[in-house]
């Protein structure tokens, strides 16, 4: 084994475990934990039983399923794993996509009662994005229901084709005790799940005709990784080709990003070895992965930095927590070079330097304290008061600005009010630590009203930090109804002038603009477009009025929803030698504004959700007609394991509050339902109607 201290890069392993809610991440990750422990007192990783793991878990049991990703690291025959475990459920989305971004690899835990579940897709498709290599882990076959076969079939109809089992499981549901490993042709069992070791034995007589069968077709995709082998498979057999030579072909078609091996078992049990054997031998290296590019904030060259000590330090920032002993805890990544406690980083995203204070390594159920951590590894830091998620430390001497994170904008919104004056300043410090650490949610007040908004992903999203303030901030707080989100947009263009005159004794206000709004590309966001021929608008007075502009847009204009995808054309105007300000070029870019948009055909934008249901047949009839009913459009319908029905809907976010217990009592508890923000479209002219009068009252 050997020594932690000194694991070689190439037997880094930076993973994910990522999931549908409930599959069971969090089991394995603890399975994974307890097995590295028991099996190798190492380090700080204890291995007295359940002690090291359930430790660690704590804060995640307390928290149910708001498991933020926790980093840990573990150690596996001379193999060093930084794991995370990312949440299931959709309004926590973001927690997965900032862990794919720093991951190298990542196992895909499925439920083997389910099959894939939508959140299973969702997931999947975010690890296709960043090019995450992946294995898969059918988990709770061994439960009632559970099925490693029919789940494979599941992955092969909504994931991927290109997904092929190492192992066979033996047995069936209760009865299942062991694999098969399609590799060496050898059986490993277990007498009961809790067991320290796998025996290693023949393949039943029973299993041998399908493990060859499934051995082979292994085989015969694993040979297109290589011409050479290929030939060789093709003149001399499968026979021709040796474990190592499969292993290694194997290794880089998974490497590849489009091919996977498949595994099943029971997350809690002694399996769990198998599915770190595979993570050790078929998931990515950070030498695997190519060098990271980013821009030279100074000269914007584009850069890059390879996984080497020797190079230049750089490293991302990927997630804030909050720790009740350390403080603020900085989840970074580091690609290149060595970042040493005590030293100092220039973060390129705000410009300033910082000093980090401490390092230290998330082990399962302590801190190790660290003096350095090198390329390619995962630790948290402590001291950067700065630093956020998604911004880049560099050396100070050699800047890079990586590419950062992006989160959707939130959807949802609710009114919190302190309940006591005592709460009022706790209140404020806890929403900023919440935001810090936590990207796709907001806080604001509103202007007109003087109510602290705060907006998140979703209800449970929203009713976690409310109980995240209440437990870990002891504030109490009165909260509102939730809120959408609506933006207002136009459809066509309007050509306007704003001019702002006032003369009242001494020197006088003088501000005349001409400005063409027009719709802009869906997601475009505000565009100020400067078309001033010659000097009629000075140059000085120009961005004031973009400003005047773009502050009338963010207030709204005909229901005080944020206006977006606006492009604003200044091609005309006057000024005055005398009278013309900033201020008065701000005042006439703002009357422009208004009266633009109620030119240019304004209309309101509402947040339709993607909806997906999985429900027992005998239900489907009613789900469809209240979903119908709450202006949903069914998009498809699909046939699932254990004859279970999967309903794909668009529909309002709108409509949908409160969705979760109106579903539980239209199935009698037997549906359930995701939803994800789909994309923002227009709101029917009758409904916008209702939601302008009542803004208006």
């Amino acid at each position: 084994m050997a020594d932690p201290k000194n694991v070689p890069l190439q037997n880094f392993r930076n993973v994910g475990i990522i999931a549908h809610i409930d599959a069971g991440k969090t089991t394995t990750t603890e399975g994974i934990l307890y097995r590295t422990g028991i099996n190798h007192k190492i380090g700080e990783v204890r291995g007295d039983g359940d002690g090291a793991t359930t430790d660690w878990m704590a804060q995640e049991k307390e928290r149910g399923i708001t498991i933020t990703s926790a980093a840990v690291t573990c150690f596996w025959k001379g193999h060093k794993i930084n794991i995370i475990d990312t949440p299931g459920h959709i309004d926590f989305t973001a927690e997965v996509e900032r862990s794919l971004r720093v991951l190298d690899g990542a196992v895909t835990v499925f439920d083997g009662k389910m099959g894939v579940e939508a959140q299973s897709e969702t997931v999947w498709r975010q690890a296709n994005k960043y090019g995450v290599p992946r294995i898969c882990f059918v988990n709770k076959i061994n439960q009632t229901g559970g099925d490693f076969y029919k789940s494979l079939e599941s992955i092969h109809n909504r994931l991927s084709r290109n997904a092929f089992p190492i192992h066979l499981p033996i047995g069936f549901e209760k009865d299942i005790n062991g694999v098969v490993d399609l590799i060496d042709m050898k059986a490993y069992t277990y007498q009961d799940y809790t067991d320290h070791e796998l025996v290693q034995g023949e393949i039943p007589a029973d299993m041998l005709e399908k493990a060859k069968n499934a051995r082979s077709l292994l085989v015969e995709n694993a040979v297109e990784a290589d011409d050479e082998l290929m030939m060789k498979f093709f003149e001399q057999g499968e026979e021709s080709i040796t474990e190592a030579e499969l292993k290694a072909a194997l290794r880089k078609r998974v490497l590849a990003g489009d091919f996977y091996l498949v595994t099943g078992g029971d997350g809690r049990g002694v399996i769990v070895e198998k599915v770190l054997d595979l993570m050790a031998d078929y998931l990515p290296s950070p030498l695997d992965i190519d060098a990271i590019w980013g821009k030279n904030p100074k000269t914007g060259e584009e850069v890059s930095r390879k996984p080497d000590d020797k190079e230049p330090m750089a490293a991302l920032a990927f997630k804030i927590a909050t720790d009740p002993f350390v403080g603020k805890l900085i989840f970074i990544r580091v690609y290149s070079g060595v970042l040493t406690a005590g030293s100092y980083v220039l973060n390129t995203t705000t410009g300033e330097k910082e000093r980090v204070g401490r390092i230290v390594r998330m082990h399962a159920d302590k801190r190790e304290d660290i003096d350095k951590i090198t390329a390619g590894d995962i630790a948290a830091v402590v001291g950067l008061k700065g630093t956020f998620t998604g911004h880049t430390l560099t050396d100070v001497a050699h800047p890079i600005a990586l590419e950062s994170i992006t989160f959707p904008d939130p959807p949802v919104s609710i009114a919190v009010e302190p309940k006591t004056k005592a709460d009022q300043e706790k209140m404020g410090i806890a929403l900023q630590r919440l935001a810090e650490e936590d990207p796709t949610f907001r806080v604001h007040t509103d202007d007109e009203t003087g109510q602290t908004i705060m907006s998140g992903m979703g209800e449970l999203h929203l009713d976690i930090l409310i109980d995240r303030m209440k437990r870990e901030f002891n504030v109490e707080a009165n909260v509102g109804e939730p809120q959408v989100a609506f933006r207002e947009t136009i459809k066509s263009t309007a050509e306007v002038q704003g001019k702002h005159a006032k003369q009242s004794g001494g020197r006088g206000q003088y501000g005349d603009v001409w400005v063409r709004f027009e719709p802009n590309e869906t997601g475009k966001g505000f565009e100020f477009v400067d078309g001033i021929k010659g000097g009629v608008v000075p140059q000085e007075y120009r961005p004031a009025v973009q400003k005047g502009i773009r502050e009338t847009l963010e207030g709204g204009v005909i229901a005080g929803y944020p206006v977006v995808d606006v492009k604003a054309t200044l091609y005309d105007g006057s000024y005055h030698d005398v009278d013309s300000s900033e201020l008065a070029f701000s005042l006439a870019g703002s009357l422009a504004a208004r009266e633009g948009i109620k030119k240019a055909t304004p209309i309101l934008l509402e947040p339709v959700m993607h909806v997906e249901v999985t429900t027992p047949e005998e239900f489907m009839g009613d789900i469809i007609g209240d979903l119908n009913a709450r202006r949903g459009r069914i998009e498809a319908m699909e046939d699932l394991m254990a004859g279970a029905k999967l309903i794909k809907a668009i529909v309002p976010l709108a409509n949908m509050f409160g969705y979760t217990g109106d579903i539980r009592s239209m199935s009698q508890g037997r549906a359930a339902s995701t939803m994800e923000l789909a994309h923002y479209e227009e709101v029917p002219p009758n409904v916008a109607q209702e939601i302008i009068e009542k803004r208006s009252k």
